[in-house]
């Protein structure tokens, strides 16, 4: 047995890649690894425990699918924090949502502008083909680690100086909440793989599975918004509480978009 392997080795027979996952649990119990910490690389793994790189990587997968760790491609693997949950029912800006669960939020504005809808995009902001549209594509963060992929379509009517706005320092929604009130709001959600955007945006590889909230507002008789917003499925969960006959929640945070 080697030396520089820890304790834990010498307890009863057990797949390899079992100890390397109990080495990590052990650490993350005892606090030396703390909720979003950086583990230690798959090299660092290897030379520590004297075990292949195929038994380090097959525990390090396992302990992603249970959610105990996070791997974000390029960066490195992280202990998980408890996940932010978005709102289903109540229109919290995703800002909040962070801000409530004990996170940091920061975003990064990748498109902005104003454009001519396509056919599908006009139909579902009840517009004419060719008409212009406000599209907005941000990344929010919680801790640096991306959390959500939000592609926005704004109906210039519902808000017409919003491409002057400055969405590093506010959201969207939080904007939207300001200018355009709600009175009506629509979800639809799906699982998904994510598509070559998302995986770029949000860190993520081919097989990570992800939740899409398709979300269309309205303020009066018209659409304001339609937004396609993308979850990391390890990172960011949705849920929400009403009480039935009452649909849409009938206060203050239903301003938000």
């Amino acid at each position: 047995m080697n030396k520089s392997q820890p304790t834990e080795w010498h307890n009863r027979p057990q797949p390899l890649y079992q100890k390397v996952k109990r080495h990590i649990l052990n650490q993350i119990q005892n606090g030396r690894l703390k909720p979003e910490a950086r583990i230690p690389s798959e090299n660092e793994l290897v030379n520590t425990l004297n075990v292949s790189r195929m038994t380090v990587n097959r525990a390090l997968r396992e302990l992603s699918a249970e959610g105990v760790v996070v791997r974000v491609q390029g960066v490195g693997t992280f202990v998980s924090s408890p996940k932010p949950q978005s709102a289903l029912l109540e229109i919290v800006s995703i800002a909040d949502e962070i801000k409530r669960q004990g996170g940091t939020h920061s975003s990064a504005v990748h498109l902005l502008r104003s454009e001519p809808a396509a056919k599908t995009i006009a139909g579902k902001i009840g517009i004419a083909p060719g008409d212009k549209v406000f599209h907005a594509l941000l990344v929010h963060f919680d801790r640096d680690l991306p959390v959500q992929l939000a592609d926005r379509y704004v109906n210039p009517a519902a808000a017409p100086a919003f491409l002057q706005q400055d969405f590093t320092r506010m959201t969207p929604s939080e904007y939207l909440m300001k200018v355009s009130p709600i009175t009506e709001v629509d979800h639809v959600i799906e699982a998904v793989l994510p598509d070559k955007t998302a995986r770029s945006l949000l860190k993520l590889k081919k097989s990570d599975p992800c939740l899409v909230l398709h979300r269309t507002i309205w303020t009066g008789d018209i659409v304001a918004t339609h937004n396609r917003l993308v979850y990391p499925g390890s990172r960011f969960r949705l849920g929400g509480r009403f009480k039935p006959g009452s649909v849409y929640p009938q206060t203050g945070v239903n301003r938000a978009v």
